[in-house]
Formats: C-alpha cells, sequence, structure tokens
C-alpha cells in the first residue's frame, strides 16, 4: 500500500502524518491488517528497537472522586463495586511499589483519586516518593494526582518526581460529552504545568467510548501538539455501574488499527499500551508489541490485569526484551540533555506480515465481557500484589 510506504517514510523522519493518512490508518480492513502492524512496526523499532519498558501502577487512593468522567469506575455517582480506599501511608505504597520493580517495573506510577490535591496531598506523595527511591535504585515515579494547582508540579518535582501523568482522553469537541466537573483546557493546562516544572510529561487517550475516528485523530494530534514524552493508550473497560457500561465497541482488529495510528503520529515518543488490553486485544496482545514500546505489569488502578509472569512470558514469546534500568527509554535526540543529538541506534531487525500472521492466533468475534475483573488484591489490601 502506497499509504503505508508513505507513512514509515515520513515516520523515520519524524515527520508529522497529514489528518487525513491518519485517518486512512484507521479506515483500512482487516485483510490489511497485518501490512499496518508490519509498517508500524519498522517505525518502533528504527526508535525504539525491540526493547519494552515496563510500568507499574500503585492506586494510593481508590474511589470516591468528585469528578464525573462517565468512563471511570471511581467516579461519582459510580455504582461499580470497586475498592474504595482513602490514602496509603509512604510505607504501604512503597511495599506495593517494591513487588512492581521486582518483577520488572522501571517505572512506578502513583495515582489517587481526585480533582486534584491538596497541599497536604503533595506532601504525603512526596513522602511516599522518597520511601520509594531510598528502596529502589534507579526506579522512575511519576505521579498522577489530577488537576495541579499553581506551585504543586514544583514541588513534586523537588521531592523526586520524574513524570507526571495527565491524560486528554478525547478530543476538546466531545469532551463535554464524558465529563462536566471539569473541561479539555484543565487537562491541557496541567501537563504544560508539568512540562514548565522540569518532569517528564506524561498524557493519553482512552479509547472505545462511543468516539469517531475523527474524534481519535483529534486527541493524537492534540497530544502531539503538547508533545509529551509517553502517549499511555487506554481502551474502555465497561465497568457496570458507569454511564459507559454498556459501550462494547472494540475489536482486536480495531484496537490494533488505533495502536498503529498512534505510532504513526508519535513516532519517537514512548508509547504505552495501557489498561484494557487483555480486555479488548485478547490474544493479540503480542501483536501490539511490534507498536508499542511499553506496557504495564499486572494489575491496573480497579481492575485486574494478567498475571505479571503472563506479561513477561508475552514479551520474551514475541522477540522483545524488557527495558533495563540502565537504558534510556526516549531516542537520544528527544533526551533533555541531548540538545538535538543524533538518534539511537536503530534496531535492524525488519520483520513482516507473513512472520506475524504465523506467530498470533485468529481474533475471536465474540465479545468477551467476562475479561472484566474488578481488582480485590495489593494496594488496600491483605492480598499480595500481582507483578
Amino acid at each position: 500500500m502506497e499509504l503505508l510506504n508513505t507513512l514509515v517514510d515520513k515516520g523515520l523522519r519524524r515527520e508529522l502524518p497529514t489528518r487525513e493518512e491518519a485517518l486512512a490508518v484507521l479506515a483500512t480492513s482487516d485483510d490489511e491488517l497485518l501490512d499496518v502492524v508490519a509498517a508500524a512496526g519498522k517505525v518502533r523499532r528504527q526508535w525504539f528497537g525491540r526493547r519494552v519498558k515496563l510500568n507499574y501502577l500503585v492506586n494510593l487512593k481508590s474511589g470516591l472522586c468528585p469528578e464525573d468522567c462517565s468512563y471511570c469506575s471511581q467516579r461519582l455517582g459510580s455504582k461499580a463495586e470497586i475498592l474504595k480506599y482513602t490514602w496509603l501511608k509512604p510505607d504501604d505504597a512503597s511495599k506495593a511499589a517494591a513487588a512492581g520493580v521486582a518483577g520488572g517495573a522501571k517505572r512506578v506510577c502513583l495515582v489517587a483519586s481526585g480533582r486534584g490535591p491538596t497541599d497536604k496531598d503533595v506532601d504525603r506523595v512526596s513522602e511516599t516518593i522518597s520511601a520509594i527511591k531510598e528502596q529502589n535504585e534507579g526506579v522512575e515515579v511519576c505521579a498522577c494526582l489530577g488537576l495541579l494547582s499553581d506551585g504543586q508540579a514544583g514541588r513534586l518535582r523537588e521531592a523526586g518526581a520524574d513524570a507526571y501523568n495527565h491524560n486528554l482522553n478525547t478530543s476538546e469537541a466531545t469532551y463535554g460529552d464524558i465529563c462536566t466537573t471539569h473541561d479539555f483546557s484543565d487537562r491541557v493546562s496541567t501537563v504544560q504545568q508539568a512540562q514548565a516544572a522540569g518532569m517528564s510529561a506524561c498524557s493519553g487517550l482512552i479509547a472505545g467510548m462511543g468516539e469517531s475516528d475523527a474524534d481519535l485523530v483529534d486527541v493524537v494530534f492534540a497530544l502531539r501538539e503538547l508533545d509529551p514524552d509517553s502517549v499511555p493508550v487506554n481502551f474502555l473497560i465497561p465497568f457496570e455501574g458507569t454511564p459507559l457500561a454498556k459501550e462494547w465497541n472494540l475489536t482486536p482488529q480495531r484496537a490494533l488499527r488505533i495502536l498503529a495510528m498512534v505510532r504513526f503520529v508519535c513516532p519517537d515518543i514512548e508509547v504505552r499500551l495501557a489498561g484494557g488490553r487483555e480486555v479488548h486485544l485478547r490474544s493479540l496482545q503480542p501483536l501490539a508489541l511490534h507498536l508499542v514500546n511499553s506496557i504495564f505489569l499486572g494489575d491496573y488502578l480497579t481492575s485486574e490485569g494478567q498475571a505479571g509472569k503472563d506479561d513477561l512470558a508475552m514479551i520474551a514469546d514475541a522477540g522483545f526484551e524488557v527495558e533495563g534500568t540502565d537504558t534510556t527509554t526516549l531516542p537520544e535526540h528527544r533526551r533533555p540533555d541531548c540538545g538535538g543529538a543524533a538518534a539511537c541506534d536503530a534496531d535492524d531487525a525488519e520483520g513482516d506480515a507473513a512472520d506475524l500472521a504465523a506467530t498470533v492466533a485468529a481474533p475471536s468475534d465474540d465479545t468477551r465481557r467476562d475479561l472484566v475483573s474488578v481488582r480485590r488484591r495489593g494496594a488496600g489490601t491483605d492480598l499480595p500484589p500481582n507483578a
């Protein structure tokens, strides 16, 4: 396909595709799927080789959020039967983080429900960051605490936070359809505050909420304009008890096309396969590794993921390797201390659609609602975490 050749050439040059080209990726047929994955895989390998970065979530405070985000099981009015607890103590959070690090995680993501932190909350999280870094040499810490007030980003940076996550989630045009208690510009502002404070920005999206192809392209282009270092791609987990419980709009094939589109628009950015991958990609998860260079290990905030050992086995079986703490994720030209140096060495492995077809099971047409499993272990419980 001429389209794919054009997108590969642009990706290798870090050139932004047109919106029409991005929309065309989403419009490709299932018969063309492996060609799309193989093409986007060339771009992924150019900038990240065959490395996969592992990230681990610690939910510091679960449930009872005053915001009304329709997709969220922790939202105001949610009837989802999730774990609900107030702030974990720093030592307890550090122990949970250590399980992820022991499982191979390079980054620990500290998340708390709520509109945004109070100054006291920032103090509490700062203590947690210190505890984690004292006990886990070389680990990165990312905070995800909601909307930030003036000065809070700087305080988190001073406490040792390496990154801050705040997702845009969907297009600006449709943001009001999923949330009314804050708007799109609030989210953009928080990402910019994190960047201004010297933290690595992490901002992504949620697919599968009933959005159009144009909405998906719009939010990814908005992310590209913000220029975060990492872009998590979440697939909606339709929790019972939330307004979007009946939104089962994704197939494994569509999920892969979305990931490929994100890779073409963000060729040299860390693209992370995030929540919902087990639910929507199912047996095609290994194919996604040809598109993303980062995943979450084990469980998510309020839902369970597949066993950490199975994540590691999947990475190895697909011919990829876990990225160590002695490796810098981003290519050299994106590192703040390189000043535009040449890109890191590209991996020579090419791969093609025929090889991919030989190693991946055929997709199922049946929706698997039974794969949504509420988290009942790890942070906030007496049971060991999944890592």
